[in-house]
């Protein structure tokens, strides 16, 4: 298996609520696009539509879970501050 086939997103889109909602993908293009499809999580269903105002990349499904977890952990204040960075792969 290609590294690339192993790589994974953590993404963070901004809800039309204004709140935040942070998950992993493989297709982050696709998954965006679910997301304002009304397919995604059922978090996002209603605050359609999303926008995507960061990713980063990681290694492997592990450490993207990993990563998902601890951006999920922050506050308001903490995403915030990542999002100073507008680190969109």
């Amino acid at each position: 298996m290609s590294r690339i086939d192993e790589t994974y997103f953590v993404y963070i889109v901004e809800c039309n609520d204004g709140t935040f909602y942070t998950g992993i993908a493989k297709d982050l293009e696709s998954r965006v696009n679910k997301h304002n499809e009304g397919k995604g999580a059922k978090y996002t269903r209603s605050r359609i539509p999303v926008n995507l105002v960061y990713s980063e990349t990681q290694e492997s499904r592990s450490a993207a879970l990993k990563r998902e977890y601890e951006i999920k952990q922050w506050s308001r204040v903490e995403k915030l501050g990542l999002l100073k960075h507008k680190h969109i792969v």
